[in-house]
């Protein structure tokens, strides 16, 4: 993105990743992979968990089939894809449910009344608007909650030709793969770095022109900047 992104009220639409981005859940995922695919040994369950960072937004149903195809070494009896998805499952809803919520959430909805709010994520769609329900947080996204087995390219898609998704749009995410997406869709990004396991998210900001806030809690406080200033945690 060459120019500043508008201050977040100009946008008429805005799209949040959850995990990293809204939730504080990005931790809990990485072990949920881990401990589901320990039926295959430490050393497979830590390859998938790797697997897994290096692939942020990306569905849980493409990890755990790629990780069977090309890391599990042998099929382990009676593990089947299902098995594995519902034990991953039963770690993250846990964890979900008690992972803290982004600081300044609610402030940000009120400061933005006129502003269709989504979710798009990597995240199971039905687990989701259960979790934000429990939560009391599903009001806020009047826009929906979306999530796999879609992919989040198809998903912006269709939200895009529905008109749920309007123009000026916002992506805010914390994964290479949300700016895939959101390129892809022609929408806007901004990096959200506190919460993120992209480990080099300095660097891959700088090197594709990236704004880079570092929660959500700086949107409250941000302000566009003039048209050459590059990547920085923390732009205000």
């Amino acid at each position: 993105m060459k120019n500043p992104p508008l201050h977040p009220a100009s946008y008429s639409t805005l799209v949040f990743d959850c995990d990293g981005v809204l939730l504080d859940s990005n931790k809990v995922k990485t072990q949920a992979f881990y401990e589901a695919a320990l039926p295959y040994g430490a050393t497979a369950a830590q390859a998938l968990a790797d697997y897994h960072v290096a692939n942020g937004g990306v569905s849980r149903y493409k990890k755990f089939s790629y990780f069977l195809e090309n890391i599990a070494p042998v099929q382990v009896e009676g593990v089947t894809l299902e098995q594995l998805l519902d034990c991953y499952a039963k770690h993250v809803r846990n964890g979900l449910l008690s992972c803290a919520v982004a600081d300044g959430l609610r402030e940000l909805r009120d400061k933005t009344p006129n502003t269709r709010w989504l979710i798009v994520s990597g995240g199971d769609q039905a687990e989701l608007r259960e979790i934000f329900a429990h939560r009391n947080l599903d009001t806020l996204f009047d826009g929906g909650i979306f999530g796999s087995p879609d992919i989040k390219e198809d998903i912006l898609a269709r939200e895009q030709g529905s008109g749920n998704i309007t123009s000026p749009a916002l992506f805010i995410g914390d994964s290479k793969y949300d700016y895939k997406a959101a390129r892809e869709a022609s929408i806007d990004f901004v990096f959200m770095s506190d919460w993120s396991e992209v480990t080099n998210w300095k660097e891959w900001c700088m090197e594709n022109d990236i704004y880079s806030l570092a929660n959500i809690s700086s949107l409250n406080t941000f302000r566009a900047q003039p048209a050459l200033a590059q990547c920085h945690e923390g732009l205000s």
